[in-house]
């Protein structure tokens, strides 16, 4: 018995497995490239979230930019998470999964009016507002509905995540939010619009963080905030944190959910309101893999090695979109010393390419590999870049495997055009 691969993919005597169940025998049925998903790892992620925060009331909204595949949305449902949404399309497929309308916190930065005019008819638990000319349609829109709209403005604190530059959300060069100096004006000049009714704060600094000072000076912003808005009188019934918990994807150390929960409580106690979370990737990004087959080999005198694999950025577009890095491992036990490989894509672009100078065993035609910690920002990102077929995707859960979502056929990809 190998060392493990990751706590849901091992390596056993024979093969790579994803909780028990053989990557071979997968790749057997659906063929490849493929996502595969562990079940376990998902709820065993949404629980240390839901365990780190239970010394004050929260709520957890599972952020669904992250991956949104039905069956995911529904594992989630079915353990307790809420969540948030960034479109239409994120609403409609949360109200299939089974969450009702107030389970739902609708977010994004440029919502249209048919999305807005949706969300208010469903009633959906929290609008996070972008800006202040937002709430004034927001409002126009639920008076049109003769109805009243739950708000909240999204607050930009003008802090640095200390991640990819692309993924940073909370500074004030960003397209996100309203600057703090100015929300709580926007709140008092628009406390008398009758069909609006503020209901929360919302900061969302940014994704894949890894230390804790910046979590922190986000939820004391946030506090702060809500504590004034209070002494205004303003009936707030919760603090929206948002999301962006990293994941460990290089394996260095890093912070999990309790050093989170232990930065951001103490903040956030002096509210006296309950907390909203919208993690994504701390939820999923562990859970995937996706599987993919090694269709050529080549070697340039004096230069570099690639092997090219069947799946590319059109499949995981992080590498080549942040140069993010992707644990890399045979599915088959290594068979013999590693050397200096550069894993690539068949996109016709330079940037298609998931690792450079990486260290693998000797590969060949048809040999399986799989990119771990794939499960966020995978599959949600997928495109038909060069005409690629939309992948598999599998969830393994006790021992069993259940294809979740098919492998998109030409068909399907053309059923739009004429």
């Amino acid at each position: 018995m190998r060392a493990p691969v990751s706590e849901s993919f091992t390596h056993t005597q024979n093969a790579l497995a994803c909780d028990g169940v053989s990557i071979e025998s997968i790749v057997e049925r659906v063929g490849t490239p493929v996502y595969v998903y562990s079940a376990r790892a998902v709820r065993d992620a949404f629980r240390e979230m839901d365990a780190a925060f239970a010394a004050c009331p929260h709520a957890i909204h599972y952020g669904m930019k992250a991956n949104s595949t039905l069956a995911l949305v529904r594992l989630l449902h079915s353990i307790g998470s809420k969540v948030d949404a960034n479109s239409r399309g994120e609403i409609e497929v949360a109200l299939r999964a089974g969450y009702r309308p107030r389970d739902i916190v609708f977010t994004g930065v440029g919502k249209t009016r048919d999305e807005l005019e949706h969300a208010i008819a469903a009633d959906i638990g929290v609008i996070n507002a972008e800006s202040a000319g937002e709430l004034d349609r927001i409002d126009a829109l639920a008076s049109g509905q003769g109805r009243e709209a739950r708000v909240a403005l999204r607050v930009n604190p003008d802090i640095d995540a200390c991640s990819h530059p692309n993924i940073s959300t909370g500074l004030r060069i960003n397209k996100f939010g309203v600057p703090l100096p100015q929300a709580r004006a926007i709140y008092r000049e628009r406390r008398s619009q009758k069909s609006l009714r503020f209901v929360g704060v919302h900061v969302h600094i940014g994704s894949q963080i890894t230390t804790a000072d910046p979590l922190r000076h986000a939820a004391a912003a946030a506090a702060t905030l809500a504590s004034e808005l209070q002494s205004d009188g303003v009936a707030l019934e919760h603090v929206d944190i948002g999301g962006g918990l990293g994941i460990p994807y290089e394996g260095r150390p890093m912070i999990g959910a309790a050093d989170y929960a232990a930065a951001v409580i103490p903040e956030l106690r002096r509210t006296g309101l309950p907390v909203l979370l919208e993690p994504g990737r701390a939820i999923v990004g562990r859970a995937g893999a996706l599987v993919a087959r090694v269709v050529d080999t080549k070697r340039y005198t004096g230069g570099r090695q690639f092997a090219v694999l069947d799946a590319g950025m059109a499949e995981l577009m992080r590498p080549a979109l942040y140069g993010s890095f992707h644990r890399i491992v045979p599915v088959r036990p290594p068979r013999g010393a590693e050397t200096s490989w550069d894993v690539v894509g068949p996109i016709c672009e330079s940037s298609d390419v998931f690792a450079r100078d990486r260290l693998l065993p000797p590969l060949e035609v048809d040999d399986l590999v799989a990119i771990l910690d794939a499960g966020a920002y995978g599959s949600a990102m997928a495109s038909n870049y060069n005409r690629h077929l939309l992948p598999a995707e599998v969830l393994v859960d006790q021992g069993r495997w259940a294809l979740i979502r098919r492998r998109q056929t030409i068909d399907d990809m053309l059923a739009l055009e004429s």
